[in-house]
């Protein structure tokens, strides 16, 4: 038995999820006695829960830098769940998302009538099962963790319960996300019987030896195609990809930022550490899929965002685009050992991506007024005139989602076509720019209806909750384009790494 018991560290090292739960039942508890017009305390409530996990992150990263020991990471509960660099980068991620998410919300929940303490309840117990996913060394705890978050966004996205659209979203999700989530299942339990256990540096091991004696054992490849296909249906990569424009449109909008921002994030810290961390010994082919894939992905998802009218399918099928995007980082990442540009192009798309995409989504969040939903291309027109402030940020926005410089979006895609350059994939990086280009053009689409539509009567009014998550949102996505280093040091430092010379000296 004592070789079982936790000790206090891991205490210390689950302690921004255990702050998280606490704070997602105390809202419960707090909604059913405040009265309807002191609703806004549920969000107060779960910002500070944010800032208390918050603190534990970095409680935790003083505590490993402090440590020479633990410095690159520790093992928790059992061995269940590593807490390192990279984990830690995607819990500031998940908080961050997080935090702007709930300013957007409090304005626009009450528009709907459905300001109510379980909303940010779920969101928070999201991120619990997303900390789970980025820490997780157990493919048991990776999948508690991952239902955990799913099911938490099933019932996020079908939150408007009037709304018949919202329902049918939360339904298609529901059902495609069980789907998913039983051939994953499939997959794990493949794994565990091959090699006999549920780590991931066990399994790691044990598939290469089995590749060693069988370099095509069967078990061993329908375990890794099933398990890929539960991995890009989370982040929602072609051909997987059916749930998340319905998913997208039908949630209320603020929920439809945080998961093409958080969500999308967990997925990726998941699919990264299960190839990386437990099926790396099978890169010989889970590699070629993933070029098929993103090929696939970035050309579906940039000819169907070409023909929609409505702002949340048209910002889902770009969300779906850039997943083509960070799939060749990871194709890169992988080619040679040295090569660590196309991993870092990740972890700073994912940065940036948390930014500028909350911030168009937070810019399509305040146009809900009165009786105008605000989702469709025609109710951006003549945004300029009503809300100049927020038709700038929208055009910041859009255009960093396009990778322009000198803003925060062209980081992610420079690393990642830095990285297939390196590493000889010409016609994929030729492939990637000719797309980024391509995309630009439904883009200038919406700014277009922004600065050229014809407007609409009266100004738009927009809450202080808002405008702080605009600032926010705006703010980083400038900084981080004109002012990269101290963003790319934090990548380098997530993967133990050491920053390439001639970038470094380009950047600066």
């Amino acid at each position: 038995m004592g070789a079982l018991a936790f000790n206090w560290n891991d205490y210390v090292l689950v302690l921004p999820m255990t702050l998280l739960t606490l704070f997602a039942l105390g809202i419960l508890l707090i909604d059913l006695m405040i009265p309807p017009e002191a609703k806004w305390a549920n969000a107060v409530t779960a910002l500070i829960g944010v800032g208390f996990a918050t603190a534990g992150v970095v409680k935790i990263q003083l505590w490993m830098h402090n440590t020479p020991s633990v410095s690159m990471g520790s093992r928790a509960m059992m061995g269940a769940m590593v807490v390192d660099r990279f984990a830690l980068y995607f819990f500031y991620l998940f908080l961050a998302g997080t935090a702007i998410s709930i300013l957007m919300s409090m304005r626009y929940m009450t528009t709907e009538h459905e300001n109510r303490g379980e909303y940010y309840s779920l969101m928070l117990l999201s991120v619990v099962g997303m900390m789970c996913m980025a820490a997780g060394y157990d493919i048991v705890l990776i999948f508690i963790g991952l239902e955990l978050m799913a099911i938490s966004t099933y019932v996020l996205v079908g939150f408007l319960r009037r709304e018949r659209r919202s329902n049918e979203a939360a339904l298609k999700y529901l059902l495609l996300g069980a789907f998913s989530s039983g051939i994953f299942a499939y997959g794990l339990s493949l794994l565990y019987g091959l090699t006999g256990s549920t780590n991931l540096s066990v399994i790691n091991g044990e598939v290469a030896r089995v590749l060693a004696r069988d370099p095509r054992n069967p078990v061993a490849i329908v375990a890794l195609l099933t398990t890929i296909t539960g991995l890009l249906f989370k982040v929602a990569a072609v051909p997987f990809h059916q749930w998340a424009p319905d998913a997208y449109e039908g949630a209320p909008t603020c929920i439809t930022g945080f998961m093409s921002v958080a969500v999308k994030a967990a997925g990726w810290a998941m699919l990264l550490r299960i190839l990386l961390w437990g099926l790396y010994p099978l890169r010989a082919i889970w590699v070629p899929v993933l070029v098929f894939v993103s090929i696939a992905t970035m050309t579906g998802a940039n000819f169907a965002a070409l023909t929609q009218s409505n702002t949340k399918r048209l910002l889902a099928y770009s969300s779906i685009a850039h997943v083509g995007y960070m799939l060749l980082g990871l194709i890169a990442g992988t080619a040679i050992e040295q090569n660590a540009d196309g991993l870092k192009g990740i972890l700073i798309y994912l940065l940036v991506y948390t930014f500028m995409n909350l911030g168009a989504f937070g810019v399509i969040t305040s146009l809900r007024h009165r009786n105008v939903i605000g989702d469709e291309l025609d109710d951006l027109n003549g945004l300029y005139s009503r809300a100049p402030v927020e038709a700038v940020l929208m055009l910041i926005f859009l255009l960093s989602l396009a990778g322009i410089p000198p803003l925060a979006g062209f980081w992610g895609k420079y690393f990642i076509f830095l990285s297939l350059v390196e590493t000889g994939h010409y016609a994929l990086a030729s492939l990637g720019v000719l797309y980024s280009v391509f995309g630009l053009y439904y883009y200038l689409k919406m700014a277009n209806a922004v600065f050229m539509g014809q407007p609409e009567e009266g100004r738009l009014p927009v809450s202080w909750s808002m405008r702080a998550a605009l600032a926010v949102t705006a703010f980083a996505t400038v900084l981080i384009g004109v002012m990269p280093e101290r963003f790319i040091d934090s990548v380098n430092w997530s993967l133990g790494i050491a920053s390439n010379p001639a970038v470094a000296q380009w950047v600066r």
